[in-house]
């Protein structure tokens, strides 16, 4: 077979399946051991090797992401639709960028000591990212009553998350914190937020998929 046609047909012939599902597991991946550092700097405190991690997940999530859409790109035919492939993919990248983004931020503001609401927040992240680490695991051969039920528990966990940020806001406009302080642990606060709404729209998007598969 020429070349010519060898590319003809990778292009016409669905890649394996594995491949999508294995990128997706690939970003999570990064999404989990992302947020599993940021809880172990509040924990430990911030050293170079945190930070030289936290750009390594970065970087592997930009590398998962790019080949997601280069296999996008050169496939004629997907086995979920392609604007799936693209939201999921993208959000994963999202995830892991947001936290990456406050653990850097957690040396640039030097701050001293960390509340106990920012390390609640970190254990809702990680209780988000595990999940999401299940749904991908399951969604080569998904269920409704499965993808449905995880997605249920993910907006339970995005809740909590809600309710600890709620908290956080009011004990730091309480007068408790000084002006500087208060707005460099409102920015983490605000990432881990966003990377936990990510979450849930990753959780929303697999259930639209697999109910559109049905």
């Amino acid at each position: 077979m020429s070349k010519l046609m060898s590319g003809i047909m990778s292009y016409i012939l669905p890649p394996s399946n594995d491949v999508f599902y294995s990128l997706f597991e690939d970003g999570t991946k990064c999404c989990k051991q992302s947020a599993e550092l940021f809880h172990e700097i509040l924990e430990e405190g911030i050293t170079e090797e945190h930070i030289a991690r936290a750009r390594q997940y970065k970087h592997a999530s930009n590398k998962t992401i790019k080949k997601t859409l280069e296999v996008l790109d050169t496939s004629f035919i997907t086995p979920i639709d392609r604007e799936d492939i693209q939201t999921i993919s993208t959000l994963l990248n999202k995830i892991t960028k947001k936290i990456t983004k406050a653990c850097l931020n957690l040396k640039v503001y030097k701050l001293e000591s960390f509340t106990e609401n920012l390390k609640n927040q970190s254990q809702t992240l990680i209780a988000a990212t595990s999940e999401l680490e299940q749904i991908f695991a399951n969604f080569k051969k998904p269920t409704i009553s499965d993808m449905t039920s995880r997605n249920l528990k993910m907006k339970e966990i995005e809740t909590r998350g809600d309710e600890i940020l709620y908290h956080a806001t009011e004990a730091l406009f309480s007068g408790k914190y000084d002006a500087l302080n208060v707005i460099k642990l409102r920015d983490i606060h605000k990432d881990l937020e966003n990377a936990l709404d990510a979450c849930y729209s990753v959780s929303d998007a697999v259930v639209s998929v697999v109910l559109k598969l049905s």
